[in-house]
């Protein structure tokens, strides 16, 4: 049993409760979460196969990538274990004007209730970073080959091993001894833990150094076509980013400036998120 796990097999509360607060649901449309957002599209519209394919969206949330999908034609299943998310996803779906989630129900990324061969494309954003356990991670990744038919996709997320020593210092968290101490842990072996239960400095989770997320996508058996960095050096623009997000030509400037270096690998750990794109073949 992974360490993400309650004694009963559910997700940890640490997780559970921090979720269960609902700050995923417009997370990605506020601050620096937006540059997020955008390049997670453009990457998703980069590889994954055009509508209506069928997307499993595991551990997607309240839905916000799901419901952009369904907008442009496709046929997408969302999976996470929060109870919450599952509501806001389905609430969402039924809203008016709102395009409908084919399903969305509360599961486990590591035992998926879809058959084998079932979808084109399976999403996991997020069960990588929460299942501290390499086993469960692997496990996870291999249930998501299992019903994947042969050619399909997956765009995987992890967490850079960087990030929060990068945080600590670009907003002064890093002056607290116990965020410091969270510090040396993540780049000690990439276990993230918020004892206080601060809320600015996350919940359990692991985060991937950037060799290692890829490393175990290809030991699961997926065939690796890129590994990017999602946000990049954008990230770290905390004070001046509503100013060139809320200006078009600022904002393509720095979309522009991600993109150039999104593969460079001595910079894959700059921004917090990585996403490895990989094909069952």
């Amino acid at each position: 049993m992974g360490e993400e796990q309650d004694a009963d097999g559910s997700i940890v509360p640490d997780i559970l409760s921090h979720y269960a607060e609902g700050v995923e649901r417009d997370r990605l449309f506020q601050g620096r979460s937006q540059l997020e957002r955008v390049r997670t599209q453009e990457l998703l519209v980069r590889h994954l196969p055009p509508p209506p394919a069928i997307v499993l969206d595991v551990g997607g949330g309240p839905g916000v990538y799901a419901h952009w999908l369904t907008a442009q034609g496709y046929e997408v299943h969302l999976v996470d274990p929060v109870p919450l998310h599952v509501e806001q996803a389905a609430a969402t779906g039924s809203a008016a004007g709102a395009h409908p989630l084919a399903s969305a129900h509360v599961g486990d990324a590591r035992s998926l209730e879809r058959p084998a061969t079932s979808v084109d494309a399976v999403l996991l954003m997020g069960p990588l970073y929460h299942l501290t356990a390499r086993d469960d991670r692997l496990q996870a990744l291999r249930e998501a080959r299992r019903v994947v038919r042969p050619g399909g996709w997956l765009c995987a997320v992890g967490i850079s091993r960087f990030t929060s020593l990068l945080d600590g210092i670009a907003s002064g968290y890093l002056a607290d001894p116990t965020f410091a101490r969270i510090v040396e842990q993540d780049l000690r072996d990439g276990q993230h833990r918020n004892p206080d239960h601060h809320p600015g400095y996350f919940t359990t989770a692991f985060f991937h150094h950037p060799d290692a997320l890829p490393a175990e996508v290809r030991e699961a058996g997926w065939a690796i076509v890129e590994t990017v960095g999602i946000e990049g050096p954008g990230w770290w623009l905390p004070k001046e980013f509503a100013d060139w997000w809320d200006d078009a030509d600022r904002r393509e400037r720095l979309l522009a400036a991600v993109r150039t270096v999104e593969r460079e690998p001595a910079l894959l750990g700059l921004g917090p998120h990585l996403m490895v794109v990989a094909r069952n073949t």
